[in-house]
């Protein structure tokens, strides 16, 4: 427990210390990593669309969303090393697609199995942030997966610090 309660204040730390010297506006980018997340969904209809419907425009256009998207990705991404921009990519794409079905289990009424698939997305949301915030590096996703609690306990003090 100790050992937790440093991991969280050192990341408080950092954040406040990035605040300080850039000005780091956190809402902001959860906004943005929202809007990404959208955005390869976005990318996913216009594929499933072009093949079902065989129009090429379909495939042109989804050519016009991953250029937003990456734009926007890099945005939230500047400094990454290795797989990290993929890595990410996929973090959020599995977010989205983990809070879709969720919403789809919910309104079926199966309140608890949304519940499960809920917490799954911010696990993997929160693997997002610690990566993005270089809490852990790409070769340590795997086993910090394993123990995602901690990370999330980390994302939930970050959005307490965040100035609206």
């Amino acid at each position: 427990m100790t050992k937790k309660i440093i991991e969280i204040d050192e990341f408080i730390n950092k954040i406040n210390s990035l605040k300080e010297k850039v000005g780091v506006d956190i809402s902001t980018a959860e906004d943005l990593s929202m809007a990404v997340m959208n955005l390869i969904s976005l990318e996913e209809h216009f594929f499933f669309t072009g093949v079902k419907t065989g129009k090429d425009e379909y495939f042109d256009t989804t050519l016009e969303i991953r250029e937003v998207r990456k734009d926007l990705l890099a945005k939230l991404m500047p400094n990454n090393e290795g797989e990290t921009w993929c890595i990410s990519k996929h973090l959020l794409a599995t977010t989205m697609r983990l809070i879709e079905v969720g919403n789809k289990l919910n309104s079926e009424g199966k309140k608890e199995k949304a519940k499960e698939i809920f917490q799954k997305a911010y696990q993997v949301y929160s693997i997002f942030w610690a990566l993005k915030l270089k809490l852990i590096s790409g070769e340590k996703i795997q086993q910090k997966a394993k123990d995602s609690s901690r990370l999330e306990d980390l994302v939930d003090k970050l959005a307490d610090c965040c100035d609206e």
